[in-house]
């Protein structure tokens, strides 16, 4: 089936981009492309070696752990960090990620303003969770400024960064998927160089936590994400919402993560005491499946991006995304059958190395 990207699109994004969209694309139909050869097996241990990692964040305190955990991973290189709507605006999100750079040390990381709002309709409410400002509502005096964002658009930095590394690029996602959308519209060709595309979103289960049926970064723009699970044919690892409740840490853990004698940790230890509290809350652990604890949903993603052998366990489906359901709008179709006749299958995480993850979260605050 092919699918259009409505002309709306253009008024989301900056100038730039869309002039540079209109002239390339204009209607784009989507054209059905040579799927990527995937291993199955993430037996393979310690394959860190001279990664690259570009990173597309909306950021809120867990896309927060997950940068911090890809800057004290070794031989990781973080190439750019690309921001997007989600957690909070994305005037706040380019704060934000400015503010875990400082605080890491690593202000050089470039820095990239992409889209505002999602393909059709408004930006969703992100709720309190991660305080109006995405990072807990902590006042930082000390913040860096808007003038260190780069000049160039997310949209433009994620094509341009892809075509100069081809085949070395591992794409992590953690927020809705605006940009990456955007970009495969601009690039159809895009996803064959990419060497991993990572994301953290989508369900299941039909557990909501946001929606009835639907998961947050997937149901902020549902035609976004049914345009990178469609468009993007290359290895495409998910964590998903369930997922990330099942393998959540203990808050014994959590304290003892927060009470390391570091920089980072102090700052982590401020951002964090909101969604802390709101996630002990009634109303949220309603929300979280099998109960109670320490969820970082975007570190996982990011966990499978650094190391090949975090994934333990993943089942192997085509998915897509609803786009029309009453309740279900957004929601995640994971295709056991073969009903929607797709060739390209993504790698949905089931169980993972969680003393792997508790190392790589320990490092981040050291």
């Amino acid at each position: 089936m092919s699918v259009i990207l409505p002309s709306v699109c253009m008024f989301i994004i900056c100038s730039p981009v869309r002039r540079l969209f209109q002239a390339h694309c204009g209607w784009v139909q989507v054209v059905r492309r040579t799927q990527h050869v995937a291993s199955l097996s993430h037996s393979v241990k310690g394959s860190t070696m001279g990664k690259k990692l570009l990173v597309d964040v909306d950021c809120g305190v867990d896309d927060a752990q997950a940068i911090m955990l890809a800057l004290a991973a070794p031989n990781v290189n973080l190439l750019g960090i690309t921001c997007v709507h989600g957690n909070t605006s994305v005037e706040n999100v380019c704060k934000n990620t400015l503010r875990v750079l400082q605080v890491c040390g690593k202000l050089e990381i470039p820095v990239f303003k992409g889209a505002s709002l999602p393909i059709l309709g408004k930006r969703i409410d992100a709720g309190v969770f991660h305080g109006l400002d995405g990072l807990g509502d902590v006042p930082d005096p000390n913040a860096p400024g808007l003038d260190l964002v780069q000049k160039e658009d997310a949209v433009s930095a994620i094509i341009r960064i892809v075509n100069e590394n081809p085949g070395e690029v591992s794409l992590v996602a953690t927020a809705p998927l605006t940009n990456l959308a955007l970009a495969v519209r601009m690039d159809p060709s895009l996803p064959s160089k990419l060497r991993g595309l990572y994301i953290m979103g989508g369900n299941t289960e039909s557990r909501g936590n946001t929606t009835v049926c639907g998961e947050f970064n997937f149901s902020a723009d549902p035609e976004a994400a049914y345009i990178v699970l469609n468009d993007y044919q290359c290895p495409t690892y998910l964590a998903c919402w369930e997922f990330t409740c099942y393998s959540k840490l203990s808050w014994e853990f959590c304290d003892t993560w927060l009470a390391q004698d570091s920089k980072k940790a102090r700052f982590m230890e401020q951002i964090f005491q909101h969604s802390i509290k709101m996630s002990k809350s009634q109303l949220f652990e309603k929300e979280f499946v099998d109960g109670s604890g320490f969820i970082s949903c975007d570190s996982y993603a990011m966990a499978a991006a650094i190391d090949d052998g975090f994934i333990v366990k993943s089942d192997c489906y085509p998915v897509s995304v609803e786009l029309a359901g009453t309740h279900t709008r957004g929601m995640m179709v994971m295709d056991t059958v073969g009903f929607l006749k797709k060739t390209h299958k993504a790698f949905i995480m089931r169980k993972v190395d969680m003393e792997m993850f508790k190392q790589m979260m320990m490092a981040a605050l050291k």
